[in-house]
């Protein structure tokens, strides 16, 4: 079928592609018609540079892994979908016999085949087969487009999960991207009085502020540490989340946490940095990691059918599946202002 290849680095096509492997039926999968696929950061970096971390493209690859679809077929033993119903797609499927699975932490499962992971083939191509379990019916207020945002969505919810937010707390978020800002508003729906949005792009933090009266957006070069603590009378926020990826904005994540608060690592640094680990002790900060997401695509779509969170000012630009090889080379040059980008299929 036709997909979207990335061949080797910064070389990607738009042709047919052998995928009859994966696209065996088993009684438990449905097979679904894709609609919106969103451009993520990791998309992007394996086809500027062929790899993120021990993830190395070794082979023609498939890109694309945030989905929302169709069901045109199910399994015999599929009794929670049906023919015609609108869903959206978690994209990793664990081992169920692995002993990280069987935990409920599936997520960092070693064998987990993550959509446009290496070696395997994401969801830039017309059709799918995926297990029933991984795939959610949506409410008729959901859009296509707003599905494919749960999979970035639901990397925010688990990182205020993991945050054990309160209500009332103050967090900071540093990164306006997708990631940053799905954060920002999942920390928000999860009780968070105020979130203060850290980024050296004015254009990115202006859609950040646009987002909700609690959210305060500060400029990197204008001492953002200064003003959060100057905002907070001295004490600081409860909650940092480091979601740029940048080695210098993780290193600096005590600077403005309050004591007793906690970091969550969201955004993955593209080299090892500096850990202050006498400004985390003297707060007996805690620290938390995250990898993905376990568990919370239902809530995530909840969130968006209730209203508690509203990602459309987040989809700031969509390109046609024939339009797709630019649309990456567009989003390679990180343009100022753009924040999700999405390709739809034809139906």
């Amino acid at each position: 079928m036709k997909a979207l290849v990335l061949e080797e680095v910064h070389n990607l096509s738009l042709r047919d592609f052998p995928i009859e492997r994966d696209e065996v039926m088993g009684p438990h999968d449905v097979r679904i018609k894709v609609h919106t696929v969103g451009i993520c950061g990791s998309d992007v970096h394996y086809f500027t540079h062929g790899r993120i971390a021990d993830f190395v493209v070794r082979a023609p690859m498939i890109l694309g892994h945030e989905a929302s679809g169709t069901v045109i077929e199910a399994g015999a033993e599929v009794s929670t979908l049906k023919v015609g119903d609108r869903v959206c797609m978690e994209p990793g499927i664990p081992d169920p016999n692995s002993r990280t699975t069987r935990l409920g932490l599936y997520n960092i499962d070693p064998a987990v085949r993550f959509w446009a992971t290496p070696p395997v083939h994401g969801i830039l191509r017309p059709t799918v087969v995926h297990p029933a379990a991984f795939t959610f019916k949506l409410p008729d207020n959901v859009s296509f487009a707003e599905a494919a945002m749960v999979e970035p969505l639901a990397v925010g919810v688990h990182a205020a999960t993991k945050a054990q937010i309160k209500p009332g707390d103050v967090a900071m978020v540093s990164g306006a991207g997708p990631i940053g800002l799905v954060t920002a508003l999942a920390a928000l729906a999860a009780g968070c009085a105020r979130v203060f949005v850290t980024d050296v792009d004015d254009t990115k933090l202006a859609i950040a502020a646009s987002l909700s009266s609690a959210i305060t957006t500060l400029n990197v070069t204008s001492d953002p540490v200064a003003q959060i603590l100057k905002a907070t009378d001295g004490w600081g926020v409860e909650v940092v989340f480091e979601c740029s990826g940048s080695a210098h904005a993780a290193s600096g994540v005590f600077d403005a946490l309050a004591p007793g608060g906690r970091v969550v690592y969201v955004g993955i640094p593209n080299a090892p940095f500096p850990y202050d680990m006498g400004k985390a002790m003297v707060r007996e900060a805690r620290v938390e990691h995250i990898f993905r997401y376990a568990h919370v695509f239902p809530r995530c779509v909840g969130l968006l059918s209730s209203g508690a969170i509203n990602v459309k000012p987040l989809i700031t630009r969509t390109f046609s599946f024939d339009d797709s090889v630019e649309a990456f080379k567009i989003a390679a040059t990180a343009p100022k202002g753009e924040v999700k980008m999405q390709i739809e299929l034809p139906q």
